[in-house]
């Protein structure tokens, strides 16, 4: 199974970047066929453009500067997504990923009189997620609802994809981890996912 993993931390000695790695590396070993997609180190610019906007209901989209990202997500039938939670939403580079890459004519279409929008990302059959959060498990659940989980399961992946199966942890208090958690969560990547 083609396998694009998305990572969005600016530090190579984050948490996330380890987990990445231990993701990648039990991903191989069940089978999958991985490409890394770092969005830090490709310096993937999350500024939509005037002309990638303009182009939102023109067909075709203005991909000229996002092409090589977009087929990447369109070949791809599992995804991978690994960043940590800043404020309960995404950072920016992965948000503006989404805005840009997502795009329509590629991940979705446009209805004709602007109705609902409908799936165009037929190759992708799984997204695993793996975020790292300072808070608490109770304020992202209890208090704030799991914002990042419903935009991408509901929003994204609700508009883009049919029948695609989705997986997060989410490892919580991070910033505070002893190495025996961190390990803990690496196993449960690998029994997950």
């Amino acid at each position: 199974m083609k396998c694009l993993v998305v990572i969005a931390h600016p530090l190579k000695d984050s948490l996330c970047h380890y987990l990445a790695t231990e993701t990648i590396n039990h991903l191989e070993s069940e089978g999958y066929q991985v490409t890394l997609l770092d969005l830090y180190d490709n310096d993937f610019s999350a500024t939509l453009t005037k002309e990638e906007r303009q182009s939102y209901y023109i067909n075709p989209f203005d991909k000229d500067l996002i092409g090589a990202e977009i087929e990447q997500l369109k070949q791809a039938e599992a995804l991978v997504l690994v960043f940590p939670t800043w404020w309960f939403g995404f950072p920016a580079i992965l948000k503006g990923w989404f805005d840009r890459v997502w795009a329509p004519g590629h991940a979705y279409n446009h209805a004709s009189d602007l109705g609902a929008i409908t799936p165009c990302l037929d190759k992708l059959q799984e997204v695993k997620v793996i975020t790292t959060l300072g808070s608490p498990w109770w304020v992202d659940k209890l208090v704030l609802w799991q914002p990042v989980k419903r935009v991408l399961k509901i929003a994204l992946l609700g508009a883009c994809t049919k029948g695609c199966q989705f997986k997060m942890l989410s490892f919580y208090k991070s910033e505070s981890a002893s190495t025996l958690r961190v390990e803990a969560f690496v196993q449960k990547i690998k029994a997950k996912f």
